[in-house]
């Protein structure tokens, strides 16, 4: 693996993404597991049918609002700002005007909306390290879903790496997205787990 640096704006060089092509392809995760790689650390959690459902809720909710042809994603790696970021959120609305870079993904910074539920072994990423660098890159709505503590938190107004306004609903009652790219009101009464 090679070290590199990044620029002023926080973006990762070719370097990076050769170097994370590389780790990726080094893994070997089981099936029914999930591997992102945060500043160069791996890791890897079990993939679980609640975790699954609520993604589906959210993705179908913008299918909905948006129509077929929206680009949406689910567990698919983002060009990430930062040094060895390989993020593959649970949930990512691609910005129309999107385009694929040379390596065949789309960059954080096109991205409109992002949601993560949270799996337990790595819930200090998503609020943490991920949070911050869906800030830096200037996502302009980040959905974090806790089905362990039943809440919902969404992160808005991306300003010099960090998010300026957090808005935390409790499940069962709507997300208001409307404000932002997602233009929806978001609801999480099936979110709620047995």
């Amino acid at each position: 693996m090679t070290a590199t640096r990044t620029d002023a704006t926080g973006t990762a060089d070719a370097g990076d993404e050769l170097a994370l092509d590389d780790l990726f392809n080094s893994l070997s995760v089981p099936e029914g597991y999930r591997v992102e790689i945060i500043g160069g650390n791996i890791f890897v959690c079990q993939q679980r049918d609640e975790h699954w459902q609520c993604i589906f809720q959210i993705l179908c909710a913008l299918e909905d609002r948006f129509g077929r042809d929206v680009v949406l994603l689910s567990d698919v790696r983002i060009e990430c700002p930062g040094h060895l970021n390989g993020l593959c959120p649970d949930v990512v609305k691609v910005g129309d005007k999107a385009v694929k870079t040379e390596r065949g993904r789309y960059r954080a910074e096109d991205v409109d909306f992002i949601a993560e539920v949270i799996a337990e072994e790595t819930a200090t990423n998503d609020y943490g390290p991920k949070k911050a660098i869906y800030a830096m890159a200037g996502v302009p709505a980040y959905l974090i879903a806790d089905p362990y503590t039943r809440r919902c938190h969404l992160h808005t107004q991306p300003r010099d790496g960090e998010y300026r306004v957090e808005t935390t609903v409790a499940f069962g009652l709507p997300v208001d997205l409307s404000d932002t790219p997602a233009q929806l009101i978001l609801s999480t009464e099936d979110f709620l787990r047995d």
